[in-house]
């Protein structure tokens, strides 16, 4: 089992605990649950996105392990074809917050497809015992994980709706991080943003939790096949300032002039997550609207 290092970014204080019960939807016996208690703040007001005039749907497909992968996708009513997203979760798998930013980008005329990368060992959406999260994150492997996001480009581009043609990909914390990882391996995808990812090794991490973690998207940067948006806050503290400044610089040296990262300089981690005690409005408003430019730049035109 691969040795997570922490919940890409975050620490034990950023998380608040609450008695709000869960609501749930079931799809092949997996349970996608509400918010995430673990995190789930007790004055949150979370965005909440309709869906009419989306399609939803809960599905599986086949990933190259054999495993039925799970995921939630919402889409624009219609016929298509629409510019795919995968949207790559925090450490919490699917739950409302997630299904939520799949519905806000159908709303923006995108197929958002969310796959449940946890769940061979354990939804941990509804967990609130934080080392039992990680541990189930943790056996979430490199080769597991791009495999399923592998599986998950190969069913959209047998879906009608979906034009296979045109292929982003966004994530938060753990997901963040996926999305440089999958941006540097796949060829199909033409854009990737990625929300507040580790870029690389903490400075206290061992010899093992530094191989545990690979690969680094700070090692990455020559290999990317499209461009990335990076946001970052400059207050999260699992994700120093150095670390960023050291993937601007990877960057440049590697000649991927049209990869930015912004940063917020007030933003802790998680400042996009709205159920959380860490959301930050504004930051999380310009770091959307940069995400849905840079998407209709390159996967609508």
């Amino acid at each position: 089992m691969t040795n997570l290092i922490r919940p890409e970014g975050p620490e034990a204080d950023d998380f608040r605990f609450s008695r709000r019960a869960l609501a749930t939807g079931v799809v092949g016996g997996l349970a996608f649950a509400g918010y995430a208690p673990a995190a789930l703040a007790r004055q949150a007001a979370p965005i909440t996105t309709s869906d009419d005039g989306l399609t939803i749907e809960q599905t599986t497909y086949p990933a190259p392990d054999g495993f039925a992968l799970p995921a939630y996708v919402a889409r624009p009513n219609g016929d298509g074809p629409f510019p795919v997203v995968v949207v790559v979760s925090e450490i919490f798998g699917v739950h409302e917050y997630i299904r939520d930013v799949c519905r806000r980008l159908a709303r923006a005329g995108y197929a958002a497809i969310a796959p449940a990368f946890f769940v061979r060992v354990e939804d941990p959406a509804a967990i609130t015992d934080m080392q039992r999260v990680q541990a189930i994150v943790a056996a979430a492997g490199y080769e597991q994980v791009m495999g399923d996001v592998s599986a998950t480009l190969d069913w959209a581009s047998q879906q009608l709706w979906a034009n296979g043609d045109r292929t982003g990909i966004t994530g938060f914390c753990w997901g963040g991080k996926v999305v440089w990882q999958a941006c540097a391996r796949f060829a199909q995808m033409d854009a990737g943003a990625a929300w507040y990812g580790r870029l690389a090794p903490a400075a206290t991490a061992t010899p093992e939790q530094v191989v545990g973690g690979q690969p680094w998207p700070v090692d990455l940067a020559g290999d990317l096949k499209c461009p990335v948006i990076g946001l970052y806050g400059a207050q999260d503290r699992g994700i120093p300032l150095a670390s960023v400044e050291a993937m601007r610089a990877a960057l440049q040296r590697a000649g991927q002039t049209d990869s930015t990262i912004t940063v917020y300089p007030d933003a802790p981690h998680a400042f996009h997550a709205d159920y959380r005690d860490s959301y930050r409005a504004a930051d999380a408003a310009d770091g959307w609207s940069r995400l849905l430019a840079f998407f209709e730049a390159r996967l609508k035109n």
